[in-house]
């Protein structure tokens, strides 16, 4: 822990993500002290169907938290932050679990953000053309929570008897021990709720689930609250006891887990760094969390509308400001898949283990071996990759789409492997850039990427996007930007810091930048044509199989 003589205030953030709750101990200049993470567990009792249990993400709360203050004085602790992923947790009246399952298994009651088994559903909302999906990019998602609520109330469950929370919230209650107020984060961007003029009854009954209306969204939401504010009475001494935390410091209202790492490190000084984005307001950033999935966050003084992305929410990340979200349903998930699967992937792992490396560092020593003379991107001049694995979120908004691959050989070694992987590290990035061709197009002006999340570790994945997208990446000078956030919004629920705006300039900081290498363009350019057409030709491939 850090000596001297100088008083400081800690904030604590928690981070919900898809397989682990991860903790840090945050000071007021942004500096993680302390970090601890705790798996949790996932189900997936059919294809597409994916679920998590509220308990076991509590306890895991618990184990975190208590780690990372261990050995500080607490009364130096002033905020506590939450984040999650924007999953769907099921309670009854009483804060008790309710199935989200055929099985009827009520420990198993969060359908996860990546599930997928409200297909029909949210094509029949879609289907309505109602005007609050303009605010979605024109297309809701089956990961939002519409088409979820209408599975669960067709499938026979009594929603008489739910309380529904995004799981980023549910915490907040668990904390709060009591109903209180929803974030404004999550119910604008996953539930169609406006900052301005609040729920649209005629949707709700439009789309089938008018008993959400009932009792003024009690069941849903009707005290909302934006980024950073206070929940009010602070942590209660039940809660405080299971976190190891001192009661009655201040606990923020939440946000979903992307929009916290966006947080952590939009607001960054660049000053000394060759930014183009030094001289531009803070709409000139755009932040990438890159995790299991991707999330693209861009803010922009007036809405912005771009087909396939979702948005424009106000005050959503940060206030004041309208908040466009691109992303990719899989990506680090992706990556995960492609390599594992591959005959080479046991070798790969004895060799990494024998190493005492990562397989994805060991892979990316593996690609230097192997380019010769040439850059190592270069490798995959006949292979390429279409990401679209699990759907496309943006810009084409179509859960139809597949994945692609072009250029397989019989070959099954390890150069084999390495240079898949690589192909589908490049075909993300080739993702992300036509997610910024779409924003921009609509009016967004971006001069430079902020990278976050577990596969800006990667430098492969890192120096990809710089290239491909030809924009520098600010890497932060803490990795764990996510966490970061979750504390920006203790830091604001404590009062020490009078906007998150200053809490965001005040606690992030840059770490290393990356520059794009422009030699390589043309090269990449004519790959993002074939990108391009890998998905133009899928889709001749359906309306062919359609046809007569």
């Amino acid at each position: 822990m850090p000596g001297g003589d100088e008083p400081r205030s800690y904030y604590v953030g928690v981070d919900v993500g898809t397989g682990s709750v991860r903790a840090a101990l945050v000071d007021q200049r942004g500096t993680l002290l302390a970090f601890a993470d705790q798996p949790i567990n996932q189900w997936e009792p059919q294809f597409n169907h994916h679920e998590q249990s509220s308990e076991d993400i509590w306890a895991a709360c618990c184990v975190v938290s208590k780690k990372v203050v261990q050995g500080v004085s607490l009364h130096q602790i002033r905020g506590l932050g939450f984040d999650a992923t924007c999953s769907l947790v099921v309670l009854d009246k009483q804060f008790r679990p309710l199935p989200v399952n055929h099985e009827g298994d009520s420990h198993r009651n969060i359908i996860m953000w990546l599930d997928h088994r409200a297909v029909s559903q949210v094509h029949r909302i879609n289907e309505t053309k109602h005007s609050v999906l303009q605010y979605v990019g024109g297309v809701m998602s089956v990961e939002m929570q519409a088409p979820k609520l209408l599975w669960l109330k067709e499938g026979g469950k009594d929603s008489t008897q739910w309380l529904i929370f995004p799981g980023m919230e549910f915490w907040d209650v668990q904390i709060q021990r009591k109903p209180c107020p929803r974030s404004l984060c999550s119910l604008v961007c996953k539930w169609t709720y406006s900052a301005e003029k609040g729920w649209d009854d005629s949707f709700w009954k439009m789309v089938g689930l008018e008993d959400l209306i009932t009792d003024n969204y009690s069941k849903i939401g009707n005290q909302v609250l934006p980024p950073g504010a206070s929940l009010g009475s602070g942590l209660t001494p039940e809660a405080a006891k299971d976190l190891g935390l001192p009661p009655g410091i201040a606990v923020a209202a939440s946000l979903i887990d992307a929009h916290a790492g966006g947080l952590g490190v939009i607001g960054a000084d660049v000053k000394g760094h060759g930014l183009a984005c030094e001289g531009q307001p803070v709409t000139s950033r755009l932040a990438v969390i890159c995790g299991t999935s991707s999330c693209h966050m861009g803010i922009s003084k007036n809405p912005i509308f771009v087909p396939g992305v979702w948005g424009p929410y106000f005050s959503a990340m940060v206030p004041g400001f309208w908040l466009n979200e691109g992303g990719q349903s899989v990506t680090g998930k992706l990556i995960d898949h492609m390599v594992q699967g591959h005959a080479a992937f046991p070798e790969l792992q004895a060799k990494a283990t024998a190493r005492g490396q990562s397989v994805y560092a060991y892979l990316n020593s593996h690609l230097d071996l192997i380019k010769k003379a040439q850059p190592v991107g270069f490798l995959t001049v006949d292979l390429h990759v279409w990401p679209d694995f699990h759907g496309n979120r943006s810009p084409l908004a179509d859960l139809t789409l597949k994945g692609m691959v072009t250029g397989l050989k019989l070959s099954q070694d390890l150069d084999d492997l390495a240079i898949l992987y690589l192909a589908t590290v490049q075909a993300i990035a080739f993702g992300t850039r036509l997610i910024i061709e779409a924003m921009e197009s609509a009016g967004h002006s971006i001069s430079t990427l902020f990278l976050c999340g577990g596969l800006s570790k990667n430098p492969l994945f890192v120096q990809m996007h710089a290239d491909i997208t030809g924009m520098p990446v600010v890497l932060s000078q803490e990795v764990e930007s996510v966490l970061v956030g979750a504390a920006v919004l203790g830091a604001c629920a404590s009062g020490d810091f009078a906007s998150v705006q200053e809490a965001m300039a005040k606690m992030s900081k840059v770490g290393k930048v990356v520059f794009p290498s422009h030699e390589d363009k043309r090269y990449y350019d004519k790959k993002y044509q074939v990108f391009l057409k890998l998905v133009e030709h899928q889709k001749e491939y359906a309306a062919i199989m359609k046809g007569d």
